[in-house]
């Protein structure tokens, strides 16, 4: 049996069985496929196939199914992510170009994904530890009081109110604007707290009160949210796929409430060929994911990752269409963050 036409075997074995969700025959393959060899030789194949463990017989006098192996070998030797639909595109661009913030964009991704694909779609804040500053902005309020707000290169933008005694000079305020963001733009937000540190000695004494007041404003807005974020939609998605899962579904429900289980799958994550990662069944190497799939990609802002998108199905998925929105979604948002 030549490489060439085992995997022919095998792609076919794939496809049928997730189109139609029954174990496939040697029959049905010479139905809908033009293998070029004779019935006999199929299931010889298939016998070759199932010997070392690429395909299962699931019960006796069944077809066969694929195994982890299996997908893994289809996965592997898809010829390239096929590119989306026009149509998938024009929808890609109308629901995200109307996002108007960080948190917009994240809840219309994961909204995205899960309508795209019909799984459970699974998506990563920006790691604050991989952000850096793209600006401070400093806003004088009537009544004394003082906007700070800190935007990072991948959109999150935090507020402080400071209050004052007393309305700042807008020459301060201006001298204190530009020192920061000489400081800090740029710089990773770990970095900030020890680069602006000593910056109150660089002003008199009088105005010394006003630059810890917005030193300390910014110091508070580094430490919100700390802990990664994720985002979940299409959670009842699930439930379609439910014959999929031969022991319970429940398991995989209790792994996706886990968002610590999610959030280690997608950080020791990387990216096949395509720039999407695939991980099937016991890869997971968790027990509540046996019978699932990761199809994850990493989004990036200024040419860097800095999180993770990703739909989450059962074993029996459409890996070449799934890998194919995930990946042009992670390639959209990482231009919306670039923007």
């Amino acid at each position: 049996m030549s490489e060439e036409r085992k995997l022919a075997v095998l792609r076919a074995i794939v496809e049928d069985y997730v189109e139609t969700r029954e174990p496939v025959g040697s029959r049905a393959l010479v139905e809908r496929h033009s293998l070029g060899v004779s019935p006999a030789t199929i299931r010889n194949d298939m016998a070759a196939l199932e010997d070392e463990g690429y395909i299962a017989q699931p019960h006796t006098s069944a077809g066969r199914v694929p195994t982890d192996k299996g997908y893994r070998m289809f996965v592997d030797r898809l010829s390239g992510v096929k590119p989306l639909s026009p149509a998938e595109k024009r929808a890609i661009q109308t629901l995200l170009d109307g996002a108007v913030d960080l948190d917009d964009v994240v809840t219309r991704t994961t909204r995205l994904l899960a309508q795209l694909t019909r799984q459970v779609a699974v998506v990563q804040y920006p790691s604050l530890s991989r952000s850096t500053v793209r600006h401070v902005e400093l806003v004088a309020l009537e009544g004394g009081r003082l906007l700070v707000i800190l935007i990072t290169n991948t959109g999150r933008v935090e507020q402080r109110m400071v209050p004052l005694n007393g309305d700042p000079a807008e020459s301060v305020l201006a001298a204190l604007r530009s020192r920061l963001n000489q400081a800090v733009a740029g710089r990773r937000l770990a970095e900030v707290r020890a680069l602006i540190a000593d910056l109150a000695e660089q002003f008199a004494p009088a105005d010394r009160p006003l630059v810890r007041a917005v030193i300390e404003a910014l110091e508070d807005s580094l430490d919100i949210e700390r802990e990664e974020r994720i985002v979940l939609a299409g959670t009842a998605n699930l439930a379609r796929h439910g014959p999929d899962f031969v022991l319970s579904i429940g398991p995989v429900l209790e792994a996706i409430e886990e968002h610590v289980v999610l959030l280690k799958l997608l950080t020791e994550m990387g990216d096949g060929a395509g720039g999407v990662g695939v991980l099937i069944g016991s890869e997971t190497a968790h027990t509540g994911l046996q019978e699932a799939s990761v199809v994850s990609s990493g989004y990036a802002s200024q040419g860097e990752v800095v999180a993770r998108l990703a739909v989450l199905g059962p074993t029996r998925m459409d890996y070449a269409n799934n890998m194919a929105a995930v990946r042009a979604v992670a390639r959209y948002v990482s231009r919306i963050l670039a923007s």
